[in-house]
């Protein structure tokens, strides 16, 4: 049976049930696809999606008002986009929640259908409110005693202004302040403002990944 099984595998390989004169062409579309898909892995900068860096949400070039209204806030010196925006409870979670999300980003973005205002979707707005209790739970165990139930305000209900101030619209940030991305093979980290490094000095975004 193994051996069966690993001379069809072999035969299917190397294109042997597919008639000769056609094999040269399949193996030549199949090196020109695995080219354009390794070319558009390598300009999305698609490793970045790994990390927890804020600039990789500034692959999608509609979120330059979100950066740069984080990075000006309270938080820019102290968190990054994930400690807000994605759940902790575990690693797997987490990463399967930034696909999950990545790949909705990525579709809405393409065929450009993002809203003027961006706001959170509803499977997005319990991981926020779990990661605001979270990071501030000693504040917090003084005015809830309980977890967050259906019927309770939100965190930004009242701190509505944290940390995207209240014009969040895309057009809210003059094209000409928002962050520059440098070439893929360049560490995302040295992106620039009129040739200045949007990078708060001292900020969590400068400990290394």
């Amino acid at each position: 049976m193994a051996h069966l099984f690993k001379t069809r595998i072999g035969r299917l390989a190397t294109l042997a049930i597919v008639p000769r004169a056609w094999r040269l062409a399949i193996f030549a579309l199949a090196g020109v696809a695995a080219g354009l898909a390794a070319l558009g892995l390598h300009l999305s900068r698609a490793p970045s999606y790994l990390s927890d860096s804020p600039e990789t949400c500034m692959n999608c070039h509609v979120m330059g008002a979100a950066y740069l209204t984080w990075q000006h806030s309270s938080h820019g010196r102290v968190t990054v986009c994930t400690d807000c925006h994605v759940p902790h409870d575990n690693f797997a979670h987490k990463m399967w929640f930034k696909a999950q999300d990545g790949m909705r980003h990525a579709t809405v973005f393409t065929l450009r259908g993002e809203p003027q205002v961006m706001s959170l979707n509803p499977v997005a707005v319990p991981v926020v409110e779990a990661n605001c209790r979270r990071c501030h739970a000693a504040v917090v165990g003084d005015v809830h005693a309980r977890e967050w139930k259906p019927g309770d305000p939100r965190c930004w209900d009242c701190h509505r202004e944290v940390p995207h101030g209240i014009g969040r619209s895309l057009s809210s940030t003059p094209p000409e302040l928002r962050p520059v991305l440098p070439a893929p093979t360049a560490d995302p980290r040295t992106m620039t403002i009129h040739g200045r490094t949007v990078r708060p000095s001292g900020s969590a975004t400068d400990a290394p990944e």
